[in-house]
């Protein structure tokens, strides 16, 4: 009974690889994915760049791309209905959740923003900023744009 068990275990472990070996490792090369100005003009003030690094594929629902802002550029207010995780990469920026105290971030700094939370991010008013940004996707989509981000909230 023992020498069966050993074998059928044996035959697993060497069987199991090729049912996992369905998918292939992919590279998206630097200077492949093109650079864009803010996405869709609506959804920042300022001048921003986005470079896409990912988009959700059957191995994650999740996307990602790095973003710059410029000084004072920023996002509008938006949601992310499964969150949203910010690497902040260089500079200084600041971050807010709605009815919250705006956070100011720097490089290495890691923001998680919960499912829902009605937020906004960018650079400061006299700095640039980058970060990563990492959104999940839930229901078809991963952020609902919002309205601009006045003056007067953005430098409260």
């Amino acid at each position: 009974m023992k020498r069966v068990l050993t074998t059928a275990l044996s035959l697993m472990l060497i069987s199991a690889p090729t049912a996992f070996a369905q998918e292939q490792t992919t590279l998206s090369a630097n200077g492949e994915r093109e650079s864009v100005a803010g996405v869709v003009p609506d959804n920042f003030t300022g001048t921003v760049t986005v470079t896409p690094l990912f988009a959700a594929s059957d191995l994650s629902n999740a996307g990602g791309g790095l973003v710059e802002f410029a000084p004072g550029a920023r996002t509008v207010w938006h949601i992310h209905p499964a969150g949203q995780t910010l690497i902040i990469t260089s500079g200084l920026g600041w971050v807010q959740e709605e009815g919250g105290e705006r956070i100011h971030v720097k490089a290495g700094d890691v923001v998680q923003f919960p499912p829902n939370v009605r937020h906004w991010h960018g650079a400061s008013a006299t700095n640039s900023m980058a970060h990563i940004a990492i959104t999940p996707t839930a229901g078809g989509t991963n952020v609902e744009w919002l309205e601009p981000v006045t003056d007067a909230d953005y430098l409260n």
